[in-house]
């Protein structure tokens, strides 16, 4: 799995969805929290966006135990440049 998320995922489709962006180190993902990582795997993006946020993110609450989404979060966070691990490691919010 190379993380690279959907083409064009800064541009809005017609649907009004955002495409999901890579969670590599050339996307957003690094710059969440675990717990708001957690939490959008668990709950959904309209859970934090507001329920008019439109999104394909499911909420897996149900289909994966608490271990699996941080079991995920893990792998995902494996595979980061040294560099963006660091920067997480001495930023308290990213924590």
């Amino acid at each position: 799995m190379n993380l690279e998320g959907q083409p064009n995922w800064r541009t809005r489709r017609p649907d009004g969805k955002l495409p999901a962006p890579p969670h590599d180190a050339t996307g957003h993902t690094w710059e969440h929290s675990d717990a708001i990582l957690f939490s959008v795997v668990k709950n959904g993006m309209a859970h934090h966006a507001g329920a008019k946020y439109q999104s394909d993110m499911p909420a897996f609450k149900g289909k994966l135990t608490d271990a699996e989404i941080w079991a995920a979060i893990a792998y995902i966070k494996s595979k980061w440049p040294e560099r963006i691990q660091k920067k997480r490691q001495t930023d308290p919010s990213k924590k």
